[in-house]
């Protein structure tokens, strides 16, 4: 597919942009840049206000198939342009992408409509904030060995959800949580599971634990369900059918989404190159330049794969993903942003290792945006699916290379 953009594309970035212009004031302008990946703490209020204002605006949703629940739709290039819009105007981080981008187009792909009349509006509306149940402690990368339960209550209306998830992203703020759970106490692995949506205004019986990170803040948690209720009707693509559903929302999860976060990427280079300019590091070191070109070699590479693989079609597509192209977009992605904080203090030299420190309070320096970028880029490479968890996918569902063996090589 030959990917540009037409005039139908040019007016609807022309719209898109007069939007932001005039309501990307006051609070919310203040809010711009805020957010990002190691500050999700950032203006959490004005945050999610700016949300409600999207939505009222009908621009949460974009990507979905049908209008019906509040939302505009949009080609797959005028997504695009909204997202270099969005990028342009330094507009706050979204804090409900991961309703709009995860469980939107999985209740889309596997829902009920009853679900989906439940669940969806509040989305668009940007009024309700979903979080992701999935990884559990000894089952982060390896998914199938999730622990948590759901047990069906005698009536059959209520499952009882017990266990504990970790790295659950703004779990702190959720109002809901779509839970990997095993319904079936006498199956294995991939089998027997449910993928359950969850309330998360249980007290007593949820309990969020934040984890603090070598950045210091907190966008992370531990969530501890001791009984906690979800509906039956609540289960979505039916008892038993979690890994399923739970395969074909990652599986989504890296579309025009992946564009989004690249445009993010071009954002922090432009200023360590800045950064390397304005310190005479670009100018002194040849090794330095050679690195800040190859960075940015590479994120332009990373762009064209991105917008090949949405413009694909045909053979080898499950669930409108060419097969493995997430795991590819993940280890190109993940080693960029990781070299790039490397980079970032290398521009700096020495003076990257300190910080301001106030000793007759002896309190701790806050750290500044390059020293937050490096030190939150060393999960780049584990979290959202490790490198070698990557590798494997590709290896066995592309190449067709035989599984891993259980236990190791021996």
């Amino acid at each position: 597919m030959e990917f540009g953009f037409t005039q139908e594309d040019d007016a609807f970035r022309r719209e898109a942009r007069a939007w932001l212009k005039t309501h990307l004031v006051g609070e919310f302008a203040e809010a711009a840049g805020h957010g990002g990946p190691g500050s999700e703490h950032e203006g959490a209020d004005i945050r999610r206000a700016w949300e409600r204002e999207l939505g009222a605006a009908g621009w949460i949703g974009l990507g979905w198939a049908d209008s019906a629940y509040g939302n505009r739709t949009a080609t797959l290039t005028q997504q695009v342009v909204w997202a270099e819009e969005y990028a342009r105007a330094k507009a706050p981080a979204r804090y409900g992408h991961i309703g709009e981008n995860l469980l939107a187009p999985t209740l889309i792909a596997y829902g009920t409509e009853e679900q989906k009349r439940r669940f969806l509006p509040p989305i668009a509306r940007g009024e309700t904030l979903w979080c992701q149940g999935y990884s559990e402690p000894g089952a982060g990368s390896d998914l199938a060995g999730v622990r948590t339960t759901a047990r069906r209550e005698d009536d059959g209306s209520t499952y009882r959800v017990t266990g504990q998830k970790i790295w659950t992203s703004l779990a702190h703020d959720a109002d809901w949580c779509f839970v990997l759970a095993r319904t079936d106490p006498d199956s294995q692995r991939h089998h027997g599971l449910s993928f359950l949506l969850v309330p998360m205004d249980q007290p007593g019986r949820i309990e969020v634990r934040p984890i603090t990170q070598l950045t210091g803040t907190s966008e992370f948690n531990e969530v501890f369900f001791d009984g906690a209720e979800a509906a039956a009707a609540d289960v979505v693509g039916g008892p038993g059918n979690g890994w399923s559903v739970a395969m074909g929302l990652l599986a989504l999860e890296r579309g025009v989404s992946t564009l989004v976060q690249q445009i993010g990427f071009a954002e922090e280079l432009s200023g360590v190159v800045r950064e390397a300019v304005a310190s005479g590091a670009a100018a002194d070191d040849p090794v330095l330049r050679d690195r800040l070109v190859r960075q940015w070699a590479e994120l332009r590479t990373m762009r064209w794969n991105a917008l090949r693989t949405l413009g694909s079609s045909g053979q080898g597509e499950s669930q409108g993903q060419v097969v493995g192209a997430p795991s590819v977009a993940k280890l190109l992605w993940g080693g960029w942003h990781q070299r790039l904080g490397e980079l970032a203090l290398a521009v700096r030299g020495p003076a990257a290792t300190v910080g301001p420190y106030d000793w007759s309070e002896r309190s701790a320096y806050e750290l500044d945006a390059w020293q937050r970028l490096f030190l939150f880029t060393r999960a780049d490479t584990v979290y959202g699916g490790s490198d070698e968890i990557q590798r494997n996918i590709i290896a066995e569902r592309v190449l067709g290379l035989p599984k891993e063996p259980k236990g190791g090589v021996r």
